[in-house]
C-alpha cells in the first residue's frame, strides 16, 4: 500500500496539481492585497473617506456597549456583527482572481485550437503508379 501511495504521489499530474495549488494560494494573497491595500483605498476616498474594511452592523452589543469606532473594537468587545465591508473586499477579490483564471483558460484554449493540423502525406510514387493502373484499368 505504502508502494502505492508513492507512486501515485510521484505522478506528474499530481506534482503539477500541487504546484498549482501553491501559486494559486500565493496568487490570493497577491490578489488580497492589490484589493486592499491598492484599491478600496481609492475607491473609500472617493465615498467620503470609507474605510471599507471598518464597514459592519453590529447585532448584539458587547462589553463596554457601543458605539464602536472600528471592526477591531467591536471584536474586542466581543460583539457581534455583520462585517459586509470585509465581505465586499473578499468578493472583489474573488472577482479579480476568477477573471485571471477565466484569461488563463482562455489563452490556453486559444492556443490549443491554433495549432495546424499537419500536412498531408504524399503517397510514394509506387502508390501514385497503382493508382494511375487502377483508374485505366476501371475505365476500360
Amino acid at each position: 500500500m505504502l508502494k502505492e501511495f508513492r507512486e501515485f504521489a510521484i505522478k506528474g499530474n499530481v506534482v503539477d496539481m500541487a504546484v498549482g495549488i501553491i501559486i494559486g494560494a500565493a496568487f490570493g494573497t497577491i490578489v488580497q492585497s492589490l484589493v486592499n491595500d491598492v484599491i478600496m483605498p481609492p475607491i473609500g476616498l472617493m465615498l467620503g473617506n470609507v474605510d471599507f474594511s471598518n464597514l459592519f452592523f453590529v447585532l448584539k452589543e458587547g462589553t463596554p456597549p457601543g458605539p464602536y469606532a472600528a471592526l477591531v473594537d467591536a471584536r474586542t468587545a466581543g460583539a457581534v456583527s455583520i462585517n459586509y465591508g470585509t465581505f465586499l473586499n473578499t468578493v472583489i477579490s474573488f472577482l479579480i482572481v476568477a477573471f485571471a483564471v477565466f484569461i488563463l483558460v482562455k489563452n490556453i484554449n486559444r492556443l490549443k485550437r491554433e495549432t495546424p493540423p499537419p500536412a498531408p502525406v504524399e503517397p510514394p510514387n509506387e502508390e501514385k503508379l497503382l493508382t494511375e493502373i487502377r483508374d485505366i484499368l476501371k475505365s476500360r
